[in-house]
């Protein structure tokens, strides 16, 4: 029996009470994931991404490990929701625009102190002070910076469009404006090198493509490692008591941990290990996070149809941010129609061993995502259902 078919059969069992759909969580395979992500961030702390768990039962249980410290949350709703749950360390990961949040933030002391927001440009500091509504609390603010690779004297970018501060005088001239302004307090830098943490460089049946990748990351890392040593420096002459300077992700975790500027890793998806980091040559992890789709139909031979199972990754639309079939091995989605919103049909010599009622177990595209579509996650420990915890979405908390 090959590991993969082991897993099945041991996910089959812990799981023969439950209807399908459901989702599961491998707890031994996020345990040793966390492991690995720590392993590479070589003694530097890692800030768990909760838009890659969205599971507060989850985000405890990694944070509960040595070399874990602090979330980085994906809006300010959300950011106040963990705070006021008791997670003492949020980092909103991304500019906002919630006049209601702000004004909550800036009147309670609790929150203010838990949890930093992101900023790259004065007029979202005029947006907050707008919004405080007679609040006086200090803001904690951390600066993002952008990473991505330019060529060709600006004319190519590589990585994504977020922030307009690129150069270290930017940064330090924002952190100059924001210790002008009262009210604000500048606390950290942030820069995530998505082209390298998020892009992986062995794609299977493209080694000119793989190749080209590997390439493209290491000319980013190097030039990223020089300006983002370059703007720490430059801010810290404005805010000498910076708390951290945050970077990277699941995918570049040790490469952005080498980095003597950098204070802390950022990684999320590491956990769950989605099918999008299978392609990855600096780290492989255990797939954790799985869901099950009965099947309902036998069309005809070698053909199955299981319920449901359409949903499709953020990203730019293609076949690898679909879920894959997983378990058992060898099966595929029938070319004309693919994952559907209420049956999927799957083609391959294993579906002639499927009877009406069994399961066939995807992996997601991505690692949090999965968990807009389901209520709660089963968490299974060797061939056990040991708890059964609500997602975000279970406990009618859905924040985009």
């Amino acid at each position: 029996m090959t590991p993969r078919a082991a897993d099945r059969a041991r996910y089959d069992r812990a799981t023969a009470p439950l209807d399908a759909p459901f989702a599961i969580v491998d707890l031994d395979a996020f345990d040793a994931n966390a492991q690995d992500l720590s392993r590479r961030a070589g003694g530097k702390p890692v800030r768990v991404a909760s838009k890659s768990v969205r599971c507060r039962a989850l985000l405890e249980r990694a944070l509960a490990k040595d070399g874990f410290a602090g979330l980085m949350s994906f809006t300010l709703a959300e950011s106040l929701w963990l705070a006021r749950s008791g997670f003492e360390d949020v980092l909103l990961a991304y500019p906002s625009a919630d006049r209601t949040g702000y004004a909550e933030l800036a009147g309670d002391p609790k929150l203010a102190a838990a949890v930093t927001v992101m900023v790259d440009d004065p007029a979202q500091l005029d947006l907050i002070d707008a919004s405080r509504g007679g609040g006086r609390e200090v803001v904690r603010v951390c600066l993002e910076l952008d990473t991505s690779l330019r060529l060709l004297g600006g004319r190519v970018r590589v990585g994504a469009l977020r922030s307009p501060l690129r150069s270290p005088a930017q940064v330090a001239d924002l952190a100059r404006a924001v210790t002008r302004r009262p009210g604000f307090e500048v606390v950290g830098i942030m820069g995530y090198e998505g082209h390298v943490a998020g892009v992986g460089d062995s794609v299977a049946g493209r080694p000119l493509r793989s190749r080209a990748i590997r390439l493209m990351q290491s000319a980013a890392r190097r030039e990223l490692a020089e300006r983002r040593a370059a703007v720490v420096r430059e801010v810290r002459a404005v805010v000498p008591d910076l708390e951290f300077v945050n970077g990277g992700g699941t995918g570049s975790v040790q490469h952005t941990a080498a980095e003597d500027a950098v204070t802390e890793i950022a990684a999320g998806s590491g956990l769950y290990v989605p099918r999008l980091f299978d392609n990855y040559t600096s780290f492989s992890g255990r797939p954790a996070a799985l869901f099950a789709q009965p099947v309902v139909r036998r069309p005809g031979v070698g053909v199955v149809t299981v319920l449901g199972g359409g949903y499709p990754a953020s990203g730019p639309a293609g076949p690898d941010r679909l879920p894959v079939p997983y378990l058992p091995e060898g099966l595929r989605y029938d070319a004309q129609e693919g994952p559907g919103e209420v049956q999927t049909p799957l083609v391959g010599p294993p579906a002639d061993d499927l009877l009406i009622g069994d399961r066939v177990w995807f992996r997601h595209a991505k690692a949090g995502e999965l968990c807009e579509r389901f209520d709660e996650l089963h968490l299974v420990e060797g061939d056990r259902v040991t708890a059964t915890v609500p997602t975000y979405r279970g406990e009618g908390r859905t924040f985009l």
